[in-house]
This record gives structure tokens, C-alpha cells and sequence, in this order.
């Protein structure tokens, strides 16, 4: 017997973000295999953000505890699917956005979660390939080194439901400063595989980038992330307990 397809929810927390959001969602109209669920948690708006997400007759959920990682978190929470998707609001995926994600999860039954590339939409025309290349780049590079294995970039990555189940109450959700897509990385592995699919391709802002009090922020918050874990999520720690696991 066929196993039946996988279902797919894509949570996008927001505040403050309507016009983006009204890109975003006309992008998930466009996708080849429309998501099951879209479920947008507002994070204390003060704009027109919740009338553009109940306009578009989707989930609409509020999280008046501030930060993106208990707007994302109640989101994942309401998911009633196999696999949970996440997208910011100026996320603008590709149409085949949605089945790259659920083709990954159907080849590959044994990965926990799957992360995907960007480039920026905005800024000038020139810099948009090699900024997006250097950041994405570096994120990467120095959070697989911190974590001895692959992390899930929050504008692009997609998780299945029972892992989320196993691991949402020891996420930090209400930690303001936790960065929450390394700390959901961290609690995601080491045991679990995280995969990188090229193929989940989306285009995203420079925005945060181009204020050096954005960058520090995220540089704070990064480093804030790591040390709130130690000393029992070293990376050497955590290299022994994925090889364990591989050993068995």
C-alpha cells in the first residue's frame, strides 16, 4: 500500500509587516503544490498586517509575548500536518517552493528537517548574488562549526512535526535575544540529520543588513544563542554524541 503524501503547514510570524507579507502570500498562491495550512501569528502589529492576513482567508493566530522565536513557536504549535515550513514575511519563495520540501522529506524518510538557499531581492542589482553568498555562506560555515553539524536558516527551512512535538519545551520561546533559528538547530540535533536542498530557492531582504546596529544585533543574539547552551551543548560534546549515535 502507498504511504499517503505528506501534509505541509507554513508558518510565517510577522509584525509590522504588510506590505511584505502581501508579497509573500501572493508568492505561496503561486506554488505548484499549495501548502495545507498557512498559519501567520501576529506579533503586537500596530500596522495593517492583521487585516492583510485575514484578508487573504488564511490562519491567524496573536502572540502578544514579543520576539519572533514565541510568534514562530505558537505557530508550529497550531500545525496539524506532517512537516512544518517557516517563511518571514519578506520571504518570496519560488513556485516549486513547497513540493522541493516535500519532495526532500519523501527521498530522504530518515532527516528531521531540511534548509534551503536565498538571495536578496533588494539593494543593488550587482551586490545581490555575492552579498547573498557571503552571508548565507558564513552563517552557515561558523554555526556548523558551534554546532558540529548543518543548522536550519529561519527564513527557509521546514521540519517534521514530531520532531518539533519531541523538542518544543526545551526551545527557547521566550527568550528575547535567543536567536531562534540556531536554538531550534541545537535542539534539532545532534542526533537528528539536517539537510541542505538546493532546490528550496527563495529570494529575501538586505534590509536587517545595511544598518550596522542590525548586524550587531544578530551578532549579539548569535553568540547569546550558543553560550545560553553551554557547557552541555559544546561543540566537541555534541560532535561525540552525533558519532555515538552513528555507531549504534
Amino acid at each position: 500500500m502507498a504511504a499517503s503524501p505528506l501534509r505541509i503547514a507554513v508558518v510565517i510570524p510577522v509584525k509590522d509587516d504588510a506590505e511584505p507579507l502581501q508579497r509573500c502570500l501572493t508568492a505561496l498562491a503561486r506554488q505548484t503544490k499549495p501548502p495545507d495550512q498557512i498559519i501567520i501569528v501576529d506579533n503586537n502589529s500596530t500596522d495593517s498586517t492583521p487585516a492583510v492576513a485575514l484578508d487573504a482567508h488564511v490562519r491567524v493566530l496573536s502572540e502578544t509575548h514579543p520576539g519572533i522565536a514565541a510568534a514562530s513557536a505558537a505557530g508550529y504549535d497550531a500545525a496539524t500536518t506532517d512537516l512544518i515550513a517557516r517563511l518571514d514575511a519578506d520571504s518570496l519563495p519560488s513556485d516549486r517552493w513547497v513540493a522541493s520540501i516535500l519532495d526532500a522529506f519523501t527521498r530522504h524518510p530518515g532527516i528531521g528537517a531540511v534548509t534551503g538557499p536565498a538571495t536578496f531581492t533588494d539593494g543593488p542589482r550587482w551586490l545581490r548574488t555575492p552579498a547573498a553568498i557571503v552571508y548565507l555562506g558564513l552563517y552557515y560555515a561558523l554555526v556548523a562549526t558551534a554546532l558540529g553539524h548543518l543548522p536550519v536558516f529561519g527564513s527557509n527551512f521546514a521540519l517534521r512535526a514530531d520532531v518539533w512535538r519531541d523538542i518544543r519545551t526545551e526551545v527557547h520561546r521566550d527568550d528575547t535575544l535567543m536567536h531562534d533559528d540556531m536554538d531550534l538547530a541545537i535542539h534539532i540535533g545532534p542526533t537528528r540529520r539536517i539537510r541542505f536542498e538546493p532546490r528550496m530557492s527563495l529570494g529575501i531582504s538586505m534590509r536587517p543588513l545595511t544598518t550596522m546596529t542590525g548586524s550587531g544585533l544578530r551578532i549579539h543574539r548569535g553568540i547569546h544563542t550558543l553560550t545560553a547552551h553551554w557547557p552541555n551543548e559544546l561543540p566537541w560534546l555534541r560532535a561525540y554524541r552525533r558519532l555515538k549515535d552513528r555507531l549504534r
